[in-house]
């Protein structure tokens, strides 16, 4: 893999001083929240853009190492901002561990998020899909290793997703938990083809019911969303995987567009506790 670009989201130029008749004098300074990186991906054909936050303290203590959050959807434009503010409070008002932030910016959504349906209806809607498990290979041999040589992190690994999102990052849970320790899935879109993964997940925890990992879930009040989501928790409480430290919650008054917010900062408090908090 090679990186093309490693750039400030918002450029580092030089200060700019304007001085208007009548006024006080300005000075505009660049602000800097992270890092942006342009990474070639070899796996997926195309340069994919990754937004970086990095924890205050970083730059100061160089013998300190941080897990790190993975988050698609990960663009400036996208949910970058609004979950590395939410990081930045949490973990300056003491509710939790400080991370680093790794946001994919997407280039083909809908394509990268789902895995195979055998829908009409989502074929209909998404011609592209299915190109999840290339996503995964790209997490894991591109931009999982590039991450860890350029941070200092330590093998604590988390992935969050909304909508869609959430669906990549139950599925992922399903084909390949040994990626991440965490899961955080909100509002995911379980109906995708036809629920087949609520379907897979039973029959894989029937046979290998050992599933030590963290999963965060919840469900908006949005119409069609709840029942498909609660038949996955209530599969889960059926079947009872051993080591599997799950939580779902509804957000009755929530929607699909205003869910992500108020479920992620439980979701961080819960799972990514001060460890004096957590006792």
């Amino acid at each position: 893999m090679h990186i093309k670009h490693l750039i400030t989201i918002i450029l580092l130029t030089t200060s700019l001083t304007i001085t208007y008749a009548a006024t006080a004098q300005v000075t505009v300074n660049p602000l800097v929240i992270g890092e942006s990186i342009e990474l070639v991906s070899k796996t997926m054909q195309e340069t994919r853009r990754i937004n970086v936050y990095l924890p205050d303290g970083y730059q100061q203590d160089r013998s300190k190492s941080y897990p790190v959050v993975y988050m698609p959807d990960g663009g400036v434009a996208e949910d970058f901002l609004h979950i590395a503010g939410l990081m930045q409070v949490s973990i300056a008002n003491g509710t939790m561990r400080p991370f680093i932030l790794v946001g994919i910016e997407n280039t083909v959504r809908r394509r990268d998020l789902t895995g195979p349906s055998d829908s009409d209806l989502d074929k209909k809607a998404i011609p592209n899909l299915g190109g999840a498990d290339l996503y995964r290979h790209f997490l894991t041999k591109e931009l999982i290793p590039e991450i860890e040589q350029r941070y200092r992190t330590t093998q604590e690994r988390a992935l969050v997703g909304e909508s869609l999102a959430g669906l990549f990052t139950i599925e992922t849970l399903f084909h390949t938990p040994e990626m991440f320790q965490t899961y955080i899935a909100i509002d995911p879109s379980l109906w995708w083809n036809d629920q087949a993964l609520t379907a897979r997940f039973a029959e894989k925890l029937k046979t290998n019911p050992q599933l030590a990992k963290n999963l965060y879930f919840a469900s908006s009040g949005q119409r069609g969303m709840e029942q498909v989501i609660k038949s996955f928790a209530e599969m889960l409480k059926l079947q009872q995987p051993k080591g599997l430290n799950w939580t779902y919650e509804h957000f009755a008054k929530e929607t699909h567009a205003t869910i992500y917010h108020p479920a992620a900062l439980i979701a961080f408090r819960k799972l990514f506790a001060p460890v004096a908090q957590q006792q």
